[in-house]
């Protein structure tokens, strides 16, 4: 039998980074995938001959800079400049759009003086509330039974934060934290496409709508991360996702990470209550001080480690964590380029958004609570091949978009669905870029079901459990172990399931292996 001080389970971005992590703390390290390359939910794929897409995760928005500095990734290719930074583009049927420029709306362009004034105060706003939160969703959730000295202090400088906010931002803080976004935004702005293209970001892949409660959440997780040092900034990595996977490997491998693909984990391996190795699918048996997983927290408890293993209060917590995914993919290869009505050139290159209205946005959600797809969906809309066309023949072009609300377990079946649906999502892109349908060589929907199937995800859902405020922080996967720790001694949690959540931040993966460095593990 082979060992390892590491074996980590799953080689996506999470799995990879801790990787990298432990090994240059001077751990030798293996990382298993099973499949036949490393990335997960966030590798660049070709989806039809010549056309190549980020398969799921399309948008760099939240690489956390703690991950950039100790894998030194920009000397392995990872380097953002302002002028990377994408604009949002909220579309409109009947009139022009409405353009957030820079971070995350520094500048607001198509909209009226008054409303742009809202915003700035608004945008103000919540980059101040988002910052208070950051810290938590940036490293390892305190111990509230057993804190440390250094996570007290860290509790104690986000009380002094908050202080620091004055008496009344301090209660509008505490008012707003749980509050629907569709309440907050009515409060404060009036152009219902701001208000829509708000409303959208806040509920993307999540089971909840502007009108569900604590669903302001959502917003400020998005605004929490940060891309080139800039809160909210958002971009299209050059080569896709696949780009920034390929230089966290780069930096996994130079620091001596052994990496197999194509080896999937049979069954975690338990002597006495504690992790001792893995056996693969082929029989083969590997030993480790150390098991690192990176998959989802329910296949890992559940699947390859057992229930008779652990309690059956901790089996229940696990059983019970939601993640069934609401948000289809979507890749079109087209003959031409598409053409957005009232967008112009540099706007193609920007995050392109249906959400006409916050309204909209709830009336989409409606159907998925019984079952049932949006027949008039909302959407996140890339155009990649316009900034990198490495990724389509010449002269042709890719898009690449996030659907909602397209329900997991939908209620007729996606293989009678997913035809209707995709009818409904290519009626709304026709509205919206009339003509673009005669220009579609091929087109490939992902469900969630379909996502389940391609990247072992359970529920197609890529946060691995939704990011609601009951599986969020100290409650993330489950309340008790939210510290990247388990039941099982020397077996560890590293992925999009553990706290913060998903998102291409490398932050469960950096957190997790600190946490065992920290405990010379």
């Amino acid at each position: 039998m082979t060992s390892f001080d590491a074996i980590i389970i799953g080689g996506g971005h999470n799995g990879l980074v801790a990787a990298a992590t432990l090994a240059k703390a001077g751990r030798k390290v293996l990382v298993l995938e099973a499949a036949g390359d490393v990335g997960g939910a966030a590798r660049t794929e070709e989806f039809a001959p010549g056309f190549r897409v980020s398969s799921i995760a399309h948008v760099l928005n939240r690489l956390h800079p703690d991950v950039v500095k100790t894998l030194e990734l920009e000397k392995h290719g990872v380097q953002v400049t302002r002028t990377d930074f994408m604009p949002s583009v909220a579309l409109a049927k009947d009139g022009p759009p409405l353009v957030l420029h820079g971070a995350y709306g520094e500048v607001l362009t198509g909209s009226t003086p008054s409303e742009q004034s809202a915003w700035k105060e608004l945008r103000a706003q919540l980059m101040r509330y988002a910052g208070i939160l950051k810290p938590f969703l940036s490293r390892r959730p305190p111990d509230l039974g057993g804190m440390s000295l250094l996570e007290t202090a860290a509790l104690g400088q986000t009380v002094v934060a908050l202080k620091k906010l004055g008496k009344e931002d301090m209660r509008d803080f505490l008012r707003v934290l749980l509050m629907n976004v569709a309440d907050l935004l009515d409060e404060q702005l009036a152009d219902i496409r701001l208000k829509g293209l708000l409303a959208f970001d806040a509920t993307l892949g999540s089971h909840l709508g502007p009108r569900s409660p604590t669903s302001l959440l959502g917003l400020y997780y998005r605004l929490a991360g940060e891309t080139g040092g800039a809160a909210g900034a958002q971009m299209l990595p050059k080569g896709g996702m696949g780009a920034v996977v390929a230089a966290i490997r780069a930096a996994a491998e130079q620091a001596g990470v052994t990496i197999r693909t194509a080896a999937p984990v049979a069954r975690i391996v338990v002597e006495k209550g504690r992790a001792v190795g893995v056996t693969l699918d082929s029989g083969e048996v590997l030993q480790a001080r150390t098991i690192i997983s990176a998959i989802n927290p329910a296949t890992t408890m559940l699947g390859l480690v057992g229930s008779r293993e652990i309690g059956t209060g901790f089996v229940r917590k696990v059983k019970n964590i939601r993640m069934k995914g609401d948000a289809a993919k979507l890749h079109l290869a087209l003959d031409r380029p598409p053409h957005f009505a009232g967008v112009d050139a540099a706007s193609h290159k920007g995050r392109l958004v249906i959400a006409p209205s916050a309204n909209h946005v709830e009336r989409a959600f409606n159907p998925s609570k019984y079952g049932e797809f949006s027949a008039e969906p909302v959407m996140e809309i890339t155009l990649p091949s316009l900034s990198d066309p490495s990724l389509a023949p010449s002269g042709a072009y890719v898009l690449s978009a996030i659907v909602q609300y397209a329900p997991y377990a939908l209620k007729e079946g996606w293989d009678a669905g997913k035809p209707k649906f995709l009818k409904a999502v290519m009626a709304q892109l026709e509205a919206y870029a009339p003509g673009i349908g005669k220009s579609v060589l091929h087109a490939e929907l992902l469900t969630p079901a379909d996502i389940e199937a391609n990247c072992r995800m359970p529920g197609g859902h890529w946060h691995h459990g939704e990011l609601q405020a009951d599986q969020m922080l100290m409650s993330r996967p489950v309340s008790g172990w939210s510290g990247y720790d388990t039941p099982i001694e020397g077996l560890f949690l590293a992925g999009a399931g553990s706290h913060p959540g998903g998102g291409v931040s490398g932050a469960p993966g950096l957190n997790a292996a600190r946490r065992i460095i920290a405990m010379k593990g």
